[in-house]
Order: C-alpha cells, then structure tokens, then sequence
C-alpha cells in the first residue's frame, strides 16, 4: 500500500485543466512522471499519493508559477469531487453541504483531513495535508481552501467571502500576498499552525441552487458503498486518524471505542499498526499537539480546560507535554502565536 494513500482522477483533472490553459505540454508531464494518460480517462480510477505528488511538483517547475495551486482553484467544479461534489450540490444549505465533507472526504482521496468547528458567531473549516513534500503541500492547501470558497460560490450563486484565512505556509511577497487577498475576498495570515477557512455562521444559512432530497439519499448510500471497499485498501494508521480526528475536540475517545468503529478489536488494531511501524499512542499525541495549538490559537479555552479536553489528569502534566512538543508552554505559545479574532478583521 502506498505510504501517502491514494487520490481520484476526478482531484487530478483540476491540476491538467489549469496546466492546459497555462499552455504547458500535459501529454509530455505526464509522460515523464510515467503517468499513462490512459488512465486519465476513468474518473473512478485513482492513482498512488507519490505518483500525484511527483505530478504536481513536474507542473510546479513547466509552470513557472509560484501560485499554481491557488491557481488551479479557478477550475473547480463538482466532479473535482467525486460522488462528494455531487452529493454537496443536493444538499438544501451550504452548512448541510459542508457537514458532508468530513464523512464522504475519502471519495476524493487520502491527501488530507478536514474537520469543522461550530462557535457561536462563526465556524472554522480546517484541512491538515498529509503529504510530505514542503512544496507540494503548500500548493494543495492553496488549492483545496481556494476550492472550497470557489465551489461555495458557485453552489450559493454567491460572492460571500470568509472572515478570515489562516495558512500554515510562509508568507509570500507583498504582490503575491495581495493575490491571496483577491482570491480569498477577507484578510489572510500567514505562518500559522492550521489551514482554515473561518465564515460567519449566517452564509451557512445560504440555500443552494438546486435541492434533491431523494438524489441526495440515492448518492450518500453510493457513498457509503464506495467507502467500504476503499476502506479495505486505505493503511491503518490513516483510518484510525481520521476515526481519532472526528471525536478528539469533544474529548479524548476510548480505544475500545476506535477499534469497534473500525470493526476490530483493540488488540489487532495495534499489531496491524505495529506492522506500518506505528502506533496508536503516536498517531493520538500528534494529534493531541494540533488539538492543543487549535485551542490555544482559535478559542479562548482556558489552558486548564484544554488539558482536561485532551485526556490530562492535571494541567502539570499538559504544560510539560506541550514543552516537550513546541519548546515553550502553553501560556506562551498563545502570546507569541496569536492572531486577531474574526469579528476584528
């Protein structure tokens, strides 16, 4: 199995159509990643995370465009996302459409996670990429955040903008900067520790073009078939993330609990993941760490609160993990790192 999972044609072509309008030989690219374009032509296929990520850097260097993924974003439209796409298009809000994206994100591929966070006057819309190439991950978060508002867009027949960006990539120059700006429509801040979208909780409101109550039930059981057969392909230690992702912000889950929602029990999760070289304990405390800076940077928890959330006996006990993990304490970490509030942008 691939160590970066698997991708779908369908989040491939977004790449190749911006390529083609940007003149760049697509047939020759794909021929020296040794990417046959036979393959191109099944949306349902998938090809491997490496051979998608050797892809994107072969665009990156015939681009000669700093902003490719960003770019890219111009393209988006409902088979970019698979079954996703169209199952968000028959949803009767955007909010509906956004609460589908966590369950079904796997139908695209395994480049990533995304969760959603609800607070009172405004949701947080996160994506963590999971790939391992600092270049090519800055383009695909670009991308998928770029996406997400374009296709929001043209769902709501809409021109909302979010209240804020936040990027984990380091800031651009002051032109590049400004792009950013025009796609985004709001203030977008650079060199954080999350990839978010934060929109005002009214635009969840917003009612989408063409509702279908019972295309949308006939889709989301396809769905549901589909993630059971990826589910045998997809490493462990990515479904476990994932399963640990959707529950760690309410509170540290059993292991019991995790095993049971992967149809196995405690003991075969952890010598399956013992045989990825993992385990269940190192895939909790990063995620644990990413919890921990979220609470600190994007709520106004206390720090006594967070640790309690994260499954620490005594705030003691956080302060010295945390130490371990980001070389300051929490209480600093938050100084150093904040940004302003939405409502202040």
């Amino acid at each position: 199995m691939s160590r970066l999972g698997k991708v779908s044609i369908a989040a491939v072509q977004q790449y190749l159509l911006h390529a083609e309008t940007c003149s760049i030989d697509t047939a020759a690219v794909l021929e020296s990643v040794e990417l046959p374009q036979s393959k191109l032509a099944d949306s349902s296929q998938r090809i491997t995370g490496e051979q998608f990520q050797q892809l994107i850097k072969a665009l990156l260097k015939h681009s000669d465009d700093p902003l490719f993924g960003l770019h890219c974003a111009r393209h988006v439209q409902p088979g970019s996302y698979s079954v996703l796409g169209y199952i968000s298009m028959n949803c009767e809000t955007l909010g509906a459409a956004i609460r589908r994206i966590v369950p079904y994100e796997k139908l695209i591929g395994d480049m990533g996670t995304s969760s959603v966070e609800y607070y009172k006057d405004h949701s947080v819309l996160h994506w963590q990429c999971h790939y391992d190439d600092p270049e090519v991950v800055s383009q695909m978060v670009d991308n998928c955040l770029a996406s997400w508002l374009a296709y929001g867009r043209w769902i709501t027949d809409g021109k909302g903008s979010p209240l804020k960006v936040t990027l984990q990539r380091p800031a651009p120059s002051e032109e590049q900067e400004q792009e950013y700006r025009n796609t985004f429509g709001c203030p977008v801040h650079f060199d954080q520790t999350h990839n978010a979208l934060f929109l005002k909780n009214a635009h969840l409101h917003l009612p989408l073009r063409q509702p279908d109550r019972q295309l949308l039930l006939t889709l989301e059981e396809h769905a549901k078939a589909l993630i059971s057969e990826l589910d045998g392909e997809q490493k462990l230690a990515l479904r476990v993330r994932y399963a640990l992702k959707q529950q760690i912000r309410n509170g540290i889950p059993r292991k019991d609990s995790i095993a049971a929602q992967l149809a196995m029990t405690p003991r075969t999760m952890q010598r399956k993941l013992r045989q990825e070289n993992n385990s269940y304990q190192q895939i909790l405390d990063q995620l644990r760490q990413e919890t921990a800076e979220h609470f600190l940077l994007e709520t106004t928890l206390p720090v006594t609160e967070i640790a309690l959330r994260l499954g620490f006996s005594e705030p003691r006990s956080f302060h010295r993990s945390f130490k371990q993990w980001c070389s300051v304490t929490p209480g600093e970490y938050r100084n150093n790192k904040a940004i302003p509030d939405p409502g202040e942008s």
